[in-house]
């Protein structure tokens, strides 16, 4: 750590939320805050979390999951990944019945990689990822209302994708990186 200054931050403080909007995987708020001596109104959107896997193949590429995404109006390349089904479910414990959903695989062992917050700015969406090997061929859970492929990519391929600005997904960027940091670069 560099020589680093602090500088005092004056306090925010909440007087209210008010739920606007609660949607099948999300709820919106509106907060009253008091920032700076000023009151102020700020959205906040509520996410119970979710949790993610970087499944990697007995040859080292890593089984990608392409899904149409309503909000970008268009197919994105990630990581497999999914919300949770309870608010207290262990995200262990959807990580590995999302990677077997979405890839038609599962394995024995999941390996804690990290956890993220996605948009800090206005949402609470924390996810954690892991890393997957051994992977046992099973089948697909989809729900009726997906369409996800599965691709087998090289490592080094997904990386001229995130240089390039082509994968913006920022759990899988942050993944990929995070696993290229701790297992590929010996």
């Amino acid at each position: 750590m560099g020589n680093e200054t602090k500088t005092a931050i004056s306090p925010v403080i909440r007087k209210d939320r008010q739920l606007r909007y609660q949607g099948t995987i999300l709820k919106i708020y509106e907060d009253t805050v008091i920032a700076n001596g000023h009151e102020a109104h700020w959205d906040f959107i509520h996410h119970d979390g979710a949790a993610a896997v970087v499944a990697v193949a007995d040859d080292g590429r890593l089984l990608m999951v392409r899904q149409f995404r309503n909000a970008l109006d268009r197919e994105t390349l990630e990581i497999p990944a999914g919300k949770l089904d309870e608010p207290d479910e262990p995200k262990i414990e959807c990580a590995y019945r999302e990677l077997e959903e979405e890839t038609g695989y599962r394995c024995e062992k999941l390996e804690y990689l990290m956890s993220l917050n996605t948009t800090v700015a206005f949402c609470d969406e924390a996810i954690d990822i892991f890393v997957a090997r051994n992977l046992i061929p099973s089948h697909q859970h989809l729900d009726e209302d997906e369409v996800i492929h599965v691709e087998r990519w090289k490592l080094e391929d997904l990386h001229e994708l995130i240089y390039t600005g082509k994968m913006t997904d920022a759990k899988t960027v942050a993944a990929i990186m995070a696993y290229t940091e701790k297992y590929a670069k010996k």
